[in-house]
Formats: C-alpha cells, structure tokens, sequence
C-alpha cells in the first residue's frame, strides 16, 4: 500500500478538481449511495488523548480515517493531531493507498467551504471576512487564492501577532490580505475557530453569505442566534449537524427547516434572503478525496 506524505497528499488534491469531486460526493451521499456512519471518538484510558475513527463506503472505494489528537504533544515537539485517510477497492477490499489525515481533512474542509460559496454567493465576489488564523485558515485562504484571485480578505483574529503572520506572508500572491477594518461590509464571512463565544453577530442581510466551518461541538458558537435563526440554514451533513453544529443547536432553529447542501447543488434551486451555510464535516468528505487521489494516482 503507498503511504502518502502530507505534501504529496496535498498535490493530489488540488482545489478546483476537489470542489468538483465533492460536488457529485454530496449528491451520490444524498442519493444513499455512500454510506456514512457517525464518527466514533474514543478517549485514551488516561484522558491524554482521542482516537478518531471516520468509515464511509461507496460502489468503487471504501475509506476510513484515523486520527490521534493530543493536546499536549507540543510539549514533546509533535503535532497535536495525527492520522492517515486509507482507500480501498470496494469489490476485492484492496488497501490501495493512505493519503496524509491532517492535510487530507484541511483541503477537503476549504473545498466544501468553497462548494457552499459557489452555491450560495451570487454576483461579483469581491470581499470576504475570514475569521481565524489557525491551519483551517490557511487552507481558506490558499482555496481562494486558487479559485478567486484578486480578491480582498480581511482577516480577524485573536492577535495582532497571528493576523500580522498572515496579511504579511507570501504564500497567497493573487490576494489582497488586510487586517479587519470595522467598516468592512464583505460579500462573505467564513469563520474557522473553536470558539465558544460569538464572533460574528451583524445582522443577517440576503448580500451577504455566512460561512460557518469551526464551532463543529455543540458547546461551541461562532455565528450569534440571530444570524442562524434570521436566516435559511444549510448544512453540508444532514446526519451529523443536529449533533456537531454548535451554532444552529445553540440558536435553538427547528430542524426541520435546516436544509441539505445536496438540494442546492443542481442549481435549480435558489434558497431566498439571508443564507448561513454551516460545514461539519463527515467521512464522505475524504472518500470524495480518496476518489480524486486515486483518479490521479491511476490505481
């Protein structure tokens, strides 16, 4: 089985084909044909740390990924989070390849941010809120460096320190980064933190798209109950959401007008007013990018 590095995983990867992907993932996944339980977390027996086990399963591949996440391995110079995506054939059960978990996770979590804004945002995009400067940050920003250049983001974050490593890095050159201006009125606001207090709370306005990836415990919130119940809600995982998105669990909305990413991808259908399009993330997400891995690889 070939064992992929986290860069090698991310050249596999690349935005524009893994928005694509995804887009007839979410379908297939809405149809029933990939099957998608719920994560299983399992804490160590010392509280240390947490094993992640994610399975989906489809006609041409079954994947499954796991992860370990330690807080404290700073402390011992290691990553907090580690893990592998494995892929195998769905007819003989051949383990075909293992793409890197970390790096797997943050580019099909930009890719499913972009799908919503293709979805979900209409007319120019010129300005977008990004709120965070963690590693879903980054993977945002070099998701839209790709697809969206010349596009001016703001970015807010805990620190003058952490916003002033990203505004000033190189690593986005088709984007005009700034520090968040109060009088910033942007097209979209993507938040990727795990806060557990509001971050974004302006009120809700059809011109402007909201984009919640962090806030993925119900403890959590990023996006105030106004915007949430001011707005049509739509969740990328009908499955995991009322159990993962803190935001929309917080606000109290009724779930039965919480609607599926899959109903809008046609096109068709256009959701009216204000939209919050909460992302939470499910294992259909990485066979989707087991699906494009393997497409490339020619396995």
């Amino acid at each position: 089985m070939k064992t992929l590095t986290a860069a090698e995983t991310r050249k596999l990867l690349p935005f524009p084909a893994l928005v694509e992907t995804l887009r007839r993932a979410a379908q297939d996944y809405h149809a029933g044909q990939i099957s998608c339980p719920e994560r299983m977390v399992v804490p160590t027996l010392d509280r240390s740390g947490t094993v992640m086990s994610m399975v989906a399963c489809a006609p041409d591949i079954l994947t499954t990924k796991l992860l370990t996440l330690y807080s404290g391995n700073s402390a011992r110079s290691l990553p907090a989070i580690q893990g592998q995506v494995m892929c195998m054939d769905a007819v003989d059960g051949q383990f075909l390849f293992a793409l890197d978990g970390v790096a797997t996770t943050e580019r099909r979590t930009a890719a499913i941010s972009m799908l919503g804004l293709d979805c979900f945002r209409s007319g120019t995009l010129e300005t977008v809120l990004l709120i965070g400067t963690g590693v879903q940050a980054k993977a945002h920003l070099e998701a839209l460096n790709v697809l969206y250049p010349g596009l001016t983001v703001y970015i807010r974050g805990r620190s003058r320190e952490s916003v002033a490593a990203l505004t000033g890095s190189n690593a986005y050159p088709a984007l005009r980064l700034r520090n968040d201006d109060e009088t910033c009125d942007p097209d979209v606001v993507i938040t990727v933190t795990s806060s557990q207090s509001v971050l974004y709370d302006a009120p809700p306005k059809s011109t402007r798209l909201i984009i919640g990836v962090g806030a993925y415990r119900p403890e959590m919130i990023e996006i105030g109950p106004a915007i949430v119940n001011g707005s049509t809600c739509i969740v990328d995982d009908p499955v995991g959401a009322p159990l993962e998105a803190g935001d929309i669990i917080q606000a109290g909305k009724d779930w039965e007008e919480v609607q599926p990413l899959a109903a809008y991808l046609s096109g068709r259908e256009k959701p009216e007013g204000p939209v919050f399009f909460k992302s939470v993330g499910c294992a259909a997400w990485d066979l989707a990018a087991c699906r494009l891995a393997r497409q490339t690889l020619g396995i």
